[in-house]
């Protein structure tokens, strides 16, 4: 098994892995890193937790700690894509101690925040910009960001980032970067809509599996309870007071927030994650599940996509997902690193032919349970424990403001008629 020393690491990166408790590669690692240090384009497909963030920040630190080239304000030299704001933070939390030890400086740039801190960050130099595509379309159009300098580009998340929404600026970011630069996609699975890109933006990738698309997800415990629509709620919320983290996975940014406000009604102290939050709520809410004072997110696909937290024990999809990725995507939040991990798709009358055909193209075979009313022994073997309910919780988000006090009349009208005097184009 090679380590990350005689992979040709310099020192200082090997020494911060080291101070990590990192000293043998991941199987993923140990595939890409002799390609991918040699300077080839790579394709790489792990499932996510199975170390592809190491696996081209790796690299990706050590060619700019070897470049010749110089830091310039406004002209990054390395550019790392995900789709969203949280798997960005998480590769530039990875980056960091890597960053500080090779003096290297980084930015990420993503939405829901101001754009001001971002352009100076940029203005003053950096090697490495890790991005959310949207946000970085609007600094590279208002000329804060060049990316014809950039000598290396990571596509993370790369089957997602080809879906039809990210599409279009992900190939517009990519048409600005030199051709000849060293390019790599990693994803969880390669499909036609990873194939666009690697035809376009690859030349003569070195591919590189470490696992089958459906694996871990077919070792874990699949169950599908076949509910009324009912006690749909009053089902979930006994399988989220169990002991240990849960993640529910529901279809709409709507379905994600009304699911949370009910378990919370019930006493489980849930948090939200999807694109109606703002970032800090986004932020606030993901470490509150992450440090344990929320025992259950209620996520949306996006929201939750490439996000890493340890120890969740159950994955529910209370909303089952449209297609089988996305099953395999979400149920890949649980049974990491070692640990085990329970899926439970909630599933009504209605869906009967989806959820088969769903699980059929995942390759599980779930254990069915059909049952009337809110309760049924299989909730218990599914998820073993005394259930916690506490007193019915509200978020913080969801306290009323005070109101502002009232205008006297005299000034309102004051305003009123100077808007009216005002000159059209004033």
């Amino acid at each position: 098994m090679p380590t990350f020393a005689n992979l040709g690491l310099p020192r200082a990166v090997v020494d911060v892995l080291a101070g990590n408790g990192i000293d043998t590669p991941f199987p993923i690692q140990a595939a890409t890193l002799p390609d991918s240090l040699a300077g080839r384009d790579v394709l790489g497909r792990g499932r996510t937790g199975s170390g592809k963030t190491y696996a081209f920040l790796l690299p990706m630190v050590t060619r700019l700690t070897t470049s010749p080239t110089k830091r310039l304000p406004g002209r990054p030299r390395a550019l790392i894509l995900a789709p969203t704001r949280e798997l960005v933070a998480q590769i530039e939390a990875s980056l960091a101690p890597l960053a500080v030890a090779t003096n290297l400086r980084s930015v990420v740039v993503f939405g829901g925040v101001g754009h001001q801190p971002q352009i100076d960050k940029l203005r003053a130099g950096v090697d490495i910009v890790i991005a959310c595509p949207g946000r970085l379309e609007d600094h590279v159009q208002s000329g804060h960001a060049d990316l014809s300098a950039v000598e290396i580009t990571v596509l993370d998340e790369a089957d997602h980032m080809a879906d039809l929404g990210f599409l279009p600026p992900v190939k517009r970011l990519l048409d600005k970067t030199p051709r000849d630069g060293q390019r790599m996609l990693f994803s969880a699975t390669l499909d036609r809509g990873v194939d666009v890109l690697v035809k376009r933006y690859l030349t003569d990738p070195v591919e590189h599996s470490v696992d089958s698309e459906q694996s871990p997800v077919t070792d874990m415990e699949h169950h599908v309870l076949h509910v009324e629509k009912s006690s749909r709620i009053n089902v979930l919320a006994d399988l989220a007071a169990s002991p240990g983290r849960t993640i529910v996975f529901a279809r709409t940014k709507y379905g994600a927030k009304n699911l949370a406000r009910q378990l919370n009604s019930r006493g489980v102290s849930a948090v939200e994650l999807h694109g109606n939050l703002s970032q800090n709520a986004r932020t606030r809410n993901l470490a509150a599940f992450s440090e344990g004072s929320a025992s259950v997110l209620v996520a949306t696909d996006i929201a939750a996509r490439g996000i890493h937290v340890d120890e969740v024990s159950l994955v529910v999809h209370a909303d089952p997902p449209v297609e089988h990725k996305a099953y395999l995507h979400r149920s890949g939040r649980t049974a990491r690193a070692g640990n085990e991990g329970t899926v439970v798709t909630l599933m009504l009358d209605e869906q009967v032919s989806d959820v088969r055909q769903l699980t059929r193209k995942a390759g599980v075979k779930p254990t069915i349970t059909r049952f009337s009313g809110p309760s049924h022994p299989v909730l218990h073997e599914i998820a073993p424990g005394e259930r916690t309910f506490g007193k019915p919780i509200v978020p913080a988000a969801a306290a009323p403001s005070r109101p502002a006090p009232a205008k006297p009349a005299q000034s309102r009208r004051r305003r009123s008629n100077n808007r009216r005097r005002r000159p059209a184009n004033a």
